[in-house]
């Protein structure tokens, strides 16, 4: 990807950040903020309930699935009940290929486990960019992206990147190519702002902000 965040622009809104948050992300002020957003908890969930032999117990892994959706602090309330609702209405076929899927993307193949996902969510008219992309951003906050349209929709008109076009329904090369400017950014302010990518990109929520 050729365009990228800009350097300067950058370094004003950490600018802006640390004003407000000296310590960044460490800062008092923001621990007291974190503690709605208990990242590494939700992280420590999904590693525990999504290794490898998740797929043997596709009950409980759906199960699972449910149960961080409707903890995460990123999703909507809106979200959480259609997303539960979904889950126990699927019938064995579809809820072991979603399970697979998420399995797949978090283990093997990403792209297919992303349009897997895709594949299922879509028969409910579920497939949102939050509900596909919220349990890899916790199981590996450190390389995945949760993407939330207002904020994303922000980042790209502040940045001016045309290159990349959001669009409402998900798509694998989006998702790639938005992590890769996410992930090529981070090593571009100080470190006090990249505890984890869920954090990096809520600095950039909370500045770039219309």
């Amino acid at each position: 990807m050729s365009q990228s965040l800009n350097k300067t622009q950058l370094q004003q809104l950490q600018g802006t950040f640390l004003m407000e948050y000296p310590q960044g992300f460490a800062d008092p002020k923001m621990q007291l903020i974190l503690k709605k957003h208990p990242i590494a908890k939700m992280t420590a969930l999904a590693r525990d309930s999504f290794p490898v032999s998740a797929s043997g117990n596709v009950h409980s892994s759906a199960q699972h699935m449910a149960k961080i959706v409707s903890r995460s602090s990123m999703v909507s309330m809106f979200e959480k009940p259609k997303f539960k609702s979904f889950i126990n209405s699927l019938n064995e076929y579809d809820k072991a290929f979603l399970v697979d899927s998420l399995l797949e993307f978090l283990h093997a193949d990403q792209q297919r486990g992303f349009e897997g996902m895709l594949q299922v969510l879509a028969t409910e008219k579920l497939a949102k960019w939050s509900l596909i992309s919220i349990i890899p951003a916790y199981y590996a906050p450190d390389s995945e992206v949760f993407i939330k349209p207002t904020t994303v929709k922000n980042i790209l008109r502040h940045f001016n990147i045309t290159e990349l076009v959001y669009k409402p329904t998900p798509s694998w090369d989006f998702y790639q190519r938005y992590r890769e400017l996410i992930n090529t950014a981070k090593t571009k302010v100080h470190p006090s702002l990249t505890p984890n990518n869920p954090a990096f990109c809520g600095f950039l929520m909370m500045t770039t902000k219309t």
